[in-house]
């Protein structure tokens, strides 16, 4: 396929992914909105409130993608009809050039010149026949370049779309940012056991040796909790000890006993992007190429077990959705949550460092990797 094809190809490619992203993100704006205004509780309310607004950003990217694509395509296409309009140029302008000297040439000279009055004849032919072919090719010039001028009209109108998204993500981020700074200095406020739990998450980071190990280690942790949390609770001492019953040992169901909890619904991808690497093989998630500083959202809801640098990765945030299931994201430069956030579909991560320029997403079940892919809705 010659180049301008694949750039081409690519361009309409690149559009048509950013309007679905655009698209998607407004649709998930608009229910998080809805569930929002619906919700009584008031954590839940603004849990719900920033995810809505982190939809915002998210749609303000990718009608940015957008207009940059498409101000890319008119670009190109001007230039592609100003090739064409030169190429065509050339031999109009010789012919041009002709008839002016011609014209320059007073009729009582023509008649003194030798030969024939069939000469004549034939340059009058000729004349008769050119003048036609002249006015043709130069109304497909005045076509094309009422085209040009039309183009040109595309490419400032597009150009101004990219103008006000720029202002309007912008905007919408540092919305965003203020709005998850006053929710974590309310969190932090709270106090509780966070800080302790944080220092636990940070010493299983320094122990591990890779970040398959880190991630094992919190689906341990996370299993252990589940199994705390099945356990029955203190009973009243009988009043007679010897009649008492002792309960059976209920041992903790493994991922093949345990009924086939399904993955977090809704489940989306964590940030716009193009899909740079598959799962399958080497790779144990999917790897997105993102633009520098994109948004970075939690794919479904949980509790964060982990935030924090790993070295070749950025930051990193796993997360705990419960079932056995756990999400790990990775390529973050800015964190926007802490160990023991609870955390909706959607809601803000942080941002895309823009040394890595990707994001990577991992979906586990008892600690055996699952393509996301095939859980997104």
């Amino acid at each position: 396929m010659p180049r301008a094809d694949e750039d081409a190809a690519s361009a309409r490619e690149a559009i048509a992914r950013a309007r679905t992203q655009a698209r998607e993100a407004a649709e998930r704006g608009d229910r998080l909105e809805r569930e929002a205004a619906e919700s009584d509780e008031a954590a839940e309310k603004s849990a719900r409130e920033a995810a809505a607004l982190a939809a915002r950003v998210q749609q303000a990217e990718a009608e940015r993608v957008l207009a940059e694509a498409q101000l890319r395509t008119v670009a190109r296409e001007r230039a592609r009809l100003e090739s064409d309009l030169a190429a065509r140029q050339r031999p109009l302008m010789g012919l041009t050039a002709a008839l002016q000297r011609l014209s320059r040439s007073p009729p009582a000279f023509s008649l003194l010149r030798p030969g024939t009055v069939e000469d004549t004849v034939r340059a009058r032919a000729l004349m008769a026949s050119t003048l036609p072919v002249i006015e043709r090719r130069t109304s497909a010039l005045r076509k094309e370049i009422a085209a040009i001028q039309g183009i040109e009209a595309r490419e400032q109108a597009a150009a101004e779309r990219l103008r006000a998204t720029k202002t309007r993500l912008a905007t919408r981020r540092r919305e965003l940012l203020a709005l998850e700074t006053e929710q974590r200095l309310a969190s932090r406020r709270l106090g509780n056991d966070a800080a302790r739990e944080e220092e636990r998450a940070l010493a299983l980071a320094e122990e591990a040796r890779d970040l398959d190990e880190l991630v094992e280690g919190f689906d341990r942790s996370a299993a252990l909790r589940s199994r705390l949390a099945r356990l029955p609770g203190p009973k009243i001492r009988p009043a007679q000890p010897d009649a008492a019953v002792a309960s059976p040992v209920i041992p903790s169901p493994t991922s093949s006993e345990r009924p086939n909890e399904a993955a977090p619904q809704p489940y989306i991808l964590p940030a716009n992007g193009r899909l740079a690497r598959g799962f399958g093989g080497v790779s144990r998630g999917v790897t997105l190429a993102v633009e520098p500083g994109a948004a970075v959202t939690a794919p479904g809801a949980g509790r964060i077990a982990f935030a924090g640098p790993y070295s070749g990765y950025g930051r990193i945030v796993i997360i705990e959705h419960g079932g056995g299931w756990t999400s790990l994201v990775t390529g973050l430069g800015r964190l926007d949550v802490d160990v023991g956030n609870d955390v909706v579909a959607g809601g803000s991560l942080g941002v895309a460092d823009p040394r890595l320029g990707q994001v990577m997403l991992e979906l586990r079940r008892d600690g055996e990797t699952v393509n996301p892919l095939a859980q997104v809705r």
